[in-house]
């Protein structure tokens, strides 16, 4: 799996008759458990479309970012989530992991800023590194039960994957990755992306865990001749991962 598959975090407007040219794209989040669901999906059951993937960040903006992506002519999509509909995802990820040889709770998370993971994703790109951030920083999330939004947790994945700490760490003060970061997010407007997972192929649009299968027969059709893997990508039943149990302030509307 190419690095390069994470880069460029944000490329030129796709023109209208070239869409169908465009690489397929993932918008995952490192907060979102549905997002890390589909994320092993797909590493477990369709690694021909994994290759082919334009990784895009996905999340909720602090106070600066969301300024800037303001100035920038784009906004997020934020809809606050009612008390039910935390309560239900508690249970449906809870069913949804069990179906996939996990058990799961929930990562503490107290005053999150979403940009240290997700611009340290990015500094890993820069080192060919991002896949690994990736797959480490969701185990250190979801397995784990660690913050990720602490610098120090982000350090020493840093140190663990052989990558600068100081620089992963800070990521969220770097200028330079601050504007990479508010671009990534002028993506999600331009995409019209209001959850996670969601994935784009050309003009298809796929959200939900429950549209992985879906995304990846159109890839594979598009892509690949229909070559591949055939039949629907099915919760992988053989992992024995234990989620370390903890809990959760919540999460912004939509798909995890």
């Amino acid at each position: 799996m190419s690095d390069t598959s994470g880069t460029p975090v944000r490329g030129p407007a796709v023109a209208r008759g070239s869409r169908r040219q465009a690489p397929p794209r993932f918008y995952f989040s490192l907060r979102s458990p549905y997002s890390w669901l589909a994320y092993r999906d797909l590493l477990a059951h369709a690694p021909d479309v994994v290759e082919l993937l334009e990784w895009r960040p996905f999340w909720e903006p602090d106070e600066a970012s969301a300024r800037a992506l303001t100035a920038a002519g784009g906004h997020f999509p934020y809809v606050a989530m009612s008390r039910e509909k935390h309560l239900y995802i508690l249970q449906d990820v809870r069913r949804l992991t069990r179906e996939r040889g996990l058990e799961a709770t929930w990562p503490v998370d107290r005053e999150p800023c979403w940009e240290v993971p997700h611009l340290a994703w990015m500094a890993a790109v820069d080192a060919g590194r991002g896949q690994e951030f990736i797959a480490r920083a969701y185990r250190a999330r979801w397995q784990e039960g660690q913050d990720i939004c602490d610098p120090s947790v982000i350090g020493a994945l840093a140190v663990e994957l052989g990558l600068p700490a100081e620089r992963l760490a800070g990521a969220a003060h770097d200028p330079h990755l601050r504007e990479r970061g508010v671009a990534a997010l002028l993506d999600v407007h331009q995409d019209g992306v209001f959850g996670v997972p969601f994935f784009v192929d050309g003009y298809d649009k796929y959200w939900g865990t429950d549209r992985v299968s879906g995304f990846v027969q159109c890839v594979r059709e598009r892509l690949l001749g229909g070559r591949g893997k055939s039949g629907k990508v099915n919760a992988p039943r053989d992992l024995a991962d234990t989620v370390a149990r903890s809990s959760d302030a919540g999460h912004a509307g939509g798909c995890g």
